[in-house]
């Protein structure tokens, strides 16, 4: 599905110049405005690239069924990130791939993100903090779904600490990283 040891996200549009130049195929769309969007996800496609939507990002839009449905139809990315469970269960029937993004505060959230996964069954889960090959391990070990790590991960060191512990892929918004040979 994801071929790619890193998934460059883009923070910031300026970024975009750069990354259609890339080899990248999958790109995850990080902080938009509504009204640019469309516009956005067309000029990704024009470039042969699938959008990966952080549904949570878009400001100007409400995270939930119906902004999910919006996306869906409408904007058209080959999948959705959320932290939201109608958000990812809209797009898992749109047959848009889902990636459920879980933040890792503490055993009580790792535990509760088990639940959601079994219950969404995510095409893969988004790690945060990256930086944590055990949990990595551990989630990949009792989910059976491709992990993918993002956040804090600054070096190259850490993007083979995460692929090592069994992450599918990266996500990061460092440029330098991008152009790294993994």
């Amino acid at each position: 599905m994801l071929n790619a040891t890193i998934l460059p996200a883009i923070r910031d549009l300026k970024d975009l110049d750069k990354v259609v130049q890339t080899k990248f195929e999958y790109i995850v769309l990080l902080n938009t405005h509504i009204g640019q969007l469309k516009s956005l996800v067309k000029m990704l496609h024009d470039h042969d690239k699938k959008v990966l939507l952080h549904a949570d990002l878009v400001q100007g839009l409400k995270n939930d069924e119906y902004a999910a449905q919006f996306l869906c139809r409408d904007i058209r990315p080959e999948g959705l990130v959320s932290t939201r469970k109608s958000v990812l269960l809209t797009a898992k029937k749109a047959k848009l791939l889902t990636v459920q993004r879980l933040f890792l505060l503490d055993s009580l959230a790792l535990e509760s993100s088990y639940n959601m996964v079994e219950t969404i069954q995510p095409d893969c889960i988004e790690v945060l903090p990256g930086i944590m090959p055990h949990i990595i391990k551990e989630i990949y070990e009792k989910t059976n779904t491709p992990v993918i790590a993002g956040g804090l991960i600054r070096t190259e060191k850490e993007v083979k600490a995460a692929i090592k512990a069994g992450a599918a892929a990266v996500t990061t918004s460092k440029k330098t990283l991008w152009e790294a040979t993994f």
